[in-house]
């Protein structure tokens, strides 16, 4: 619901159809109130005032299209959920106060005491506690298969599923799933198909356009990008956003504050250019940490010798910003290489304009169960390597110097 004065942009939808990434971007579902802001206006409200208490009785049963609370809608989160929408090519979409509330909303509003969930075994590690630990304490069967074996989809699918996980490329090892095919195999058991999309961002694949149903974000990643605000989003048609996740957001509380929606505004403008940029970085480093002799493997969407380089190809619009690699000698080299690091950062974040760099095994997947990280390819010598917007030749200048160490 839109209480502003409403553009052109607004009014012909058709028109920004034909629009490119950047153009979207910046103009897509573009809202001003009489004031003529060229930003978008900043609503921090808690909650709104009525005309009368017919009014306030009318808006609550939905006879009148008014914000009630912003727990309930907000004119700026809103401005971020349309434009979201229209990047992504969905019908609706909800914003949460983080990416880890969008996954847990998604599941929960969907997955019902006495049913299941199938999920590729590659998730974030909190990902893989709510499949593993939350939900079965609720009476949901838990089902984890191998990304890559579409064999064991089919069988994890034969009979009735409601939902279904995954992520493409996942986290940290970047494994490339076929979601077209994953998508036809649960739609058949009838499963709504979730895609969390953090890694390639909407500017690197849209899982929509390859059968997903939902698609889901850390809006912290890529699209605010710059290590400000927490936010998630979640998005797919209209129905199911009304009928089935936004009661379970409304009531539980799982809201975004207007002030981090306006920040990740304000990210969206920048989005395609710093994507693009970061991705083409990140295949020039790649290719230097591949000629390593102190490099074990190399995991990088756009290089010709990941496992899954064909089907990215086919599906994403780059390889990415993100690479996995592992430093041979195991964790002790790991840390000597992140310590002696100067110009990237460690942290456990990603999709930001800074490189940085995590060691997976005692950060992001470290309840992750050994024997779980084993058969994820987890080792204790892997980095995860999230590569901004710096000059290429001054991060292979640091990884360079960083690996001399090990000499």
């Amino acid at each position: 619901m839109n209480m502003t004065d409403e553009t052109p942009t607004k009014n012909n939808p058709d028109a920004t159809r034909n629009w490119g990434h950047n153009t979207r971007l910046l103009h897509g579902a573009l809202s001003r109130t009489p004031f003529g802001e060229t930003s978008e206006a900043l609503f921090l409200t808690s909650g709104f005032v009525y005309e009368s208490a017919e009014q306030a009785a009318a808006t609550f049963t939905g006879d009148v299209e008014h914000y009630q609370y912003s727990r309930f809608g907000n004119p700026t989160v809103d401005a971020l959920q349309d434009r979201l929408a229209l990047l992504e090519g969905a019908e609706a979409c909800i914003a949460t106060s983080t990416g880890m509330g969008a996954v847990s909303s998604a599941l929960l509003a969907q997955v019902k005491t006495g049913e299941r969930i199938v999920a590729s075994r590659a998730l974030f590690g909190s990902c893989y506690w709510i499949v593993d630990q939350l939900l079965p304490r609720y009476g949901i069967e838990a089902i984890f298969v191998d990304g890559h074996d579409l064999a064991a989809w089919e069988q994890a699918l034969s009979q009735p599923t409601s939902a279904v996980l995954l992520e493409s490329p996942s986290n940290p090892m970047l494994d490339v799933l076929d979601i077209e095919s994953i998508a036809a195999l649960a739609h058949k058991a009838g499963a709504v198909v979730m895609v969390d999309n953090a890694f390639a961002s909407p500017i690197g694949q849209q899982p929509l356009q390859l059968g997903a149903d939902v698609v889901i974000y850390s809006c912290t990643k890529h699209i605010d990008g710059q290590g400000r605000v927490l936010g998630g989003a979640v998005l797919g048609s209209a129905k199911w956003i009304k009928d089935v996740l936004q009661p379970f957001t409304r009531n539980t509380g799982n809201a975004l504050s207007p002030f981090n929606a306006w920040v990740m505004l304000k990210g969206l403008e920048t989005l395609k250019l710093r994507v693009d940029a970061m991705a083409a970085n990140a295949a020039a480093v790649a290719d230097f940490l591949a000629e390593s002799p102190a490099i074990g493997f190399v995991r990088y969407p756009g290089r010709a010798d990941h496992p899954q380089h064909a089907l990215a190809t086919r599906q994403m619009k780059n390889g990415g910003s993100l690479i996995a690699f592992e430093v041979k000698g195991g964790r002790e080299n790991a840390f000597r290489v992140l310590n002696a690091l100067t110009l990237i950062a460690i942290s456990n974040n990603l999709g930001d304009a800074r490189s940085l760099a995590t060691h997976p095994a005692t950060t992001t997947h470290m309840r992750v169960a050994p024997e779980a990280r084993a058969q994820l390819g987890i080792t204790e010598g892997a980095i995860r390597l999230s590569v901004g917007l710096e000059d290429p030749a001054d991060l292979i200048a640091d990884l360079k110097t960083a690996l001399a160490t090990l000499s």
